[in-house]
């Protein structure tokens, strides 16, 4: 387990959880603070990939609460979705158990550029997907693929999670979802699916730092109910560039000091 919370770590987690709550209530990335902030105070990466996840999971349920309305879909799909995001988080969190301490850190620097350069490119990703769907005049792929490709995409947000988000924009695009706020539900719903049901494994397997969980949920939560009202304001795409400077960045000091 991490070391005692000293009052300078305390207010540094609290400081980077706001900041990254904003910066997911304008452009998203908000885990390429906190997760490197969490390793710099002196949480090993697994423990903190683990409370990275639990606190990300409390900001989502909030979030989740605002977006039912717009939950348009058919019962049964949602339904085989959510199934599928829950056994995909399991799989995935369960994974990251029997993976050695020594092994994640090796990994480490693959995963966040991995998740760099999914958000890096996700505007494109979602402009090539919205183009193909507007384009494509035969029917949709089967309810099976769909299915298989949530899986994938839910294991890996069990393992790690950082750009699972994105990655869900495919699934939800050739679901035929058009409107803006339905695919943010889906986002928050099946994101919460995959970090809710991970907590579980990581609960038994006492990965969870707990006092850090508390300042980063307070943290975050703050940032993103005070963030959302001046976030009409700011220019998304500058918010998305720095973000994607400090991704670069976390991704080069690991890759260097990993």
């Amino acid at each position: 387990m991490p070391q005692d919370l000293t009052l300078i770590h305390s207010l540094l987690l609290l400081g980077t959880a706001f900041i990254a709550g904003g910066l997911n209530a304008v452009a998203g990335g908000g885990s390429f603070i906190t997760f490197p902030t969490l390793i710099f105070t002196g949480v090993a990466p697994i423990i903190a990939n683990a409370t990275n996840n639990t606190a990300l999971w409390i900001a989502a349920i909030a979030s989740a609460r605002a977006y039912r309305q717009d939950l348009n879909i058919e019962k049964r799909q949602l339904l085989l979705l959510a199934g599928t995001s829950l056994v995909g988080g399991v799989i995935g969190s369960v994974a990251l158990l029997y993976t050695s301490p020594d092994v994640f850190k090796k990994m480490l620097p693959y995963l966040l550029l991995s998740a760099t350069l999914i958000f890096t490119f996700s505007e494109s990703l979602k402009s090539w997907l919205q183009l193909q769907s507007k384009n494509d005049i035969s029917t949709p792929p089967p309810l099976f693929i769909l299915l298989v490709s949530q899986l994938a995409i839910s294991i890996y947000g069990g393992f790690f999670g950082a750009g699972v988000g994105i990655l869900m924009l495919a699934t939800l695009t050739f679901l035929g979802i058009k409107n803006i706020h339905s695919i943010n539900a889906f986002k928050t719903l099946l994101g919460s699916c995959i970090n809710g049901v991970a907590i579980i494994p990581f609960m038994f397997a006492n990965l969870i730092a707990w006092h850090q969980v508390i300042i980063m949920a307070v943290g975050g939560s703050l940032g993103g109910y005070l963030c959302a009202h001046f976030a009409r304001r700011l220019e998304p795409n500058l918010v998305r560039k720095f973000v994607i400077v400090v991704a670069f960045g976390m991704t080069t000091y690991f890759f260097i000091h990993g």
